[in-house]
């Protein structure tokens, strides 16, 4: 029979070693201006907007305040250029537009939420690149 009091300083040793390497980054890490941390929530591709076929990317911002909407503008530039663009290659229909929203809570599509702070904006797409559209 295996004395396990042998094994126990192998063990730990082990799971030492585990802990100590640097974990790679998630592959769809997301890196924004403002250096938030944010997770995606859905793609919904099923609902047309005003353009027609849309993407829409939704992104969880834990903590996100009302008076971060121009910090918020940028990441959401970013989000759209860097991580929403390359991913609608393939997309059946291909998007007309791409929506970014932001929301500090997960929030079901379509339903309203009047105590969740979220900020949403659209792009065009032209010539490879999200183009900002006014609202």
């Amino acid at each position: 029979m295996m004395d396990l009091r042998r094994l126990i300083p192998a063990i730990l040793i082990l799971s030492g070693l585990s802990a100590c390497q640097d974990e790679a980054p998630a592959p769809d890490a997301i890196s924004v201006p403002s250096g938030r941390a944010l997770s995606l929530i859905e793609v919904v591709t099923n609902v047309p907007g005003p353009e027609g076929a849309t993407a829409r990317f939704r992104f969880l911002a834990p903590g996100l305040k009302p008076e971060e909407a121009a910090a918020a503008q940028d990441d959401m530039q970013v989000l759209c250029d860097e991580y929403a663009l390359p991913r609608t290659s393939g997309m059946v229909p291909a998007p007309r537009q791409i929506i970014i929203s932001l929301s500090a809570e997960k929030v079901p599509f379509g339903q309203a939420a009047p105590g969740v702070v979220q900020f949403f904006e659209a792009y065009s797409l032209q010539d490879g690149a999200c183009m900002w559209e006014q609202f």
